[in-house]
Formats: structure tokens, C-alpha cells, sequence
């Protein structure tokens, strides 16, 4: 395995695909292969170090989610618990004008009738600039119609960012405070939340070009191999008027999350109970149409349900997802396996080749030998 995943890292920055990354692999709780590899920041000539500090774009989603649940697990929040219960503000309306109870469980499930992509361009979904709170920035998606209603289909979005007001509302403190109380801190991830522990270890972002990723501006805009752009604001994490982006906003370290990823293959010890890990790392959404072959969604990322259709060589019941910025993790819970892939590069090491290539080295597959 080791062999295979650094001519994976080798060969993608020999390509010039990415800038730097961290690569960290554990298997039944055991450290397995752990590397560091390229530039941190290209322009200075600083190496990527192990405890670099990466923005997590979506990664910030599962830990958040576990947040939340573990506010359930204590009886504080509840899965069927109407969101403007909490949050007497965020009540939007159907195209047809009727106002529908939107669930803490359609939050984390991405079956709210929410969306990504809002007709008002003062609206943050996470990762672009904005001077608003919570309130300032859901009230305008609140006004606007739902895509559909909640339950009755999924469609990746803002929900996770919502679930993040609903917490520092439940808790009366801070996203960061909440995450920290109730994740981050029981596992020791110090280099883990909406604050910069040490800027000196932050890595530079890049995205995506020809012949090579080009250092973000702020903004910058990546346009993504399927047309789309993502809009991306390196400098919102300095900005302490920006509201603690539940579904983009953390930043951290590859170390810190393998730590998060080992927690919830170990049924959530100690942050969650079993059952709540167990329901969490489960498909939730039924039959849902997804646009991922082969994949479902639980709470805390997809959940992998039919290993050929997806192209995967993980077992059924693996749940991954990744961040925009250029991340991807795993959790294989029946071979015991942990995957934490954490790059400087957008979208190479989310949606490219990359992460692809590593997860098949990690598993001895030759890339050609896995379908779709």
C-alpha cells in the first residue's frame, strides 16, 4: 500500500494537479501510512508539513453534524424538532406560498427543500465573503422559496450551515464553543474549528489551471470539469464579523480529522453514543434519487451502498464525503479502515483524480480494475 500511494502522490505532483498535501491512513486504530508531500505555499518554497493547517470547506459538515448529535444524544435537540422552534426567524414558504415544518433530521439528511444556489447574491452559502450573522443571512434564504417539499427528495445544500444556527441557539454560545464542547475538544483536535490556532501553518489555497493550480485571490472562482463555479473567499476565516459557516467554515489539520474519522468508526466513542453513530453512518434517505450511482446519504456523509455502481473498491457501508477546497475523507467500517486526504488544490483533491487514485492505492486496486 505504501508503494502504491506514494506513486499516486508522486505522480500528481510531478503532473502538477496539486500543490501539497497530507495523506493519513489508519487501519483498526492503527497508523498505517502517513505523508506529507509538496508546497504548502509554492511562492515562498514552504514544504508541506503534517500539521499543516487546511481550510476544510465540507469537511467542517460531519463534525458539525456530530455536533448536533451529540446535542441529541443529551436530550437537548431533537431529531423531529422543528428548525423555527429554535430558530423563530428561518420559516420559508413552498412556491405555492404554504410554509412547511422543516426537521433537524431533514437538515442533516439534505432533504429540506434547500438549495446551494440563491437568486440573491447577498447571500452566503458559506464560502464566499459576508459581514452577516446568522439571522442577517437566513432570513433572506427564508424568503425565498424551497426547491421542493422537505422530505420528499434530496438535494445537497445550505441545511448543514442552517443546523449550525440552530446549535448556537440550542447551546446560547458560539458555533466554535459548541463544536469545541461537544467534538473537537473531547478529541484533542486543537488546530480544529472557525479560528486560525496558527497562521504560520496555513496552507496557501489554489485552484484549479493550466499548466498548473494558480494561487487564489479573494475572491477567486474555480470552474469545475461539469461548467460549474465555485466562488471562493480564502479571507473569510480572518473575518470575525462572517457567521461560523456550519457547512464550509472550519479550518484543520489532517491529523485532526483522522482523529474524528478513527472516533466515529469506533461507534462514536467518546463523543457519540453507538446508537447515534450507528443510525448516523446508515442511509437515511431511503430511496431518494441521487445524482451519485451507487451511493445513499446518512448524517454525517454519502453512505456507500453498491460498490460497483458507484466504482468503488470500499466495502458496502462506507461513508465518505470531502471539502471544496481539496479534501476527501473516508470511513470503511467493515475492513477498518480511516482515510483522511487533505490538499491545497481546488477541485483536484475533492472531485479529481486524485483522491481516486489514492483511495484505490489504499485498497491495492489498479485504477483500470475499478468501474465507473
Amino acid at each position: 500500500m505504501q508503494n502504491a500511494i506514494d506513486r499516486v502522490i508522486d505522480n500528481a505532483l510531478a503532473a502538477r494537479r496539486i500543490v501539497g498535501t497530507v495523506v493519513l491512513v489508519a487501519r483498526d486504530g492503527e497508523t498505517v501510512y502517513r505523508r506529507a508531500a509538496g508546497l504548502a505555499d509554492r511562492e515562498a518554497g514552504k514544504v508541506m508539513e503534517e500539521n499543516t493547517i487546511f481550510r476544510l470547506a465540507s469537511v467542517t459538515k460531519p463534525i458539525v453534524a456530530a455536533t448536533a448529535l451529540a446535542l441529541i444524544d443529551q436530550g437537548g435537540l431533537g431529531l423531529d424538532d422543528a428548525v423555527e422552534t429554535h430558530l423563530p426567524y428561518f420559516t420559508p414558504r413552498l412556491a405555492d406560498g404554504r410554509r412547511p415544518a422543516i426537521t433537524i433530521r431533514q437538515l442533516l439528511t439534505h432533504t429540506a427543500g434547500l438549495a446551494y444556489a440563491y437568486s440573491d447574491p447577498m447571500i452566503s452559502t458559506g464560502l464566499g465573503s459576508t459581514d452577516f450573522d446568522f439571522e442577517a443571512n437566513f432570513t433572506r434564504v427564508a424568503a425565498l422559496p424551497l426547491s421542493f417539499e422537505p422530505g420528499t427528495a434530496w438535494q445537497y445544500s445550505i441545511a448543514i450551515d442552517v443546523l449550525g444556527a440552530v446549535i448556537a441557539a440550542v447551546e446560547r454560545v458560539t458555533l466554535d464553543e459548541a463544536a469545541r464542547r461537544y467534538v473537537t475538544g473531547p478529541l484533542g483536535m486543537a488546530d480544529t474549528g472557525f479560528l486560525v490556532t496558527d497562521p504560520a501553518r496555513l496552507a496557501v489555497p489554489y485552484g484549479d489551471a493550466e499548466p498548473e493550480p494558480v494561487r487564489m485571490g479573494d475572491p477567486h472562482v474555480v470552474v469545475g470539469t461539469n461548467g460549474e463555479s465555485t466562488l471562493f473567499s480564502p479571507g473569510r476565516i480572518f473575518n470575525p464579523r462572517a457567521f461560523h459557516s456550519g457547512g464550509a467554515g472550519m479550518v484543520g489539520s489532517a491529523g485532526d480529522i483522522l482523529a474524528f474519522l478513527e472516533a466515529l468508526r469506533r461507534e462514536g466513542d467518546p463523543i457519540l453514543s453507538a446508537g447515534a453513530t450507528t443510525m448516523a453512518m446508515r442511509n437515511q434517505i431511503g430511496a431518494l434519487p441521487r445524482d451519485a450511482p451507487g451511493m445513499r446519504f446518512g448524517y454525517l456523509g454519502a453512505v456507500l451502498d453498491d460498490p460497483a455502481a458507484a466504482g468503488w473498491p470500499s466495502a458496502p457501508g462506507t461513508v465518505n464525503w470531502g471539502g471544496v477546497y481539496g479534501h476527501s475523507w473516508l470511513i470503511d467500517p467493515a475492513n477498518g479502515l480511516s482515510v483522511a486526504i487533505m490538499t491545497n488544490t481546488a477541485l483536484e483533491g475533492c472531485t479529481g483524480q486524485f483522491p481516486a487514485d489514492v483511495r484505490n492505492a489504499v485498497y491495492g486496486v489498479a485504477p483500470e480494475a475499478v468501474g465507473g
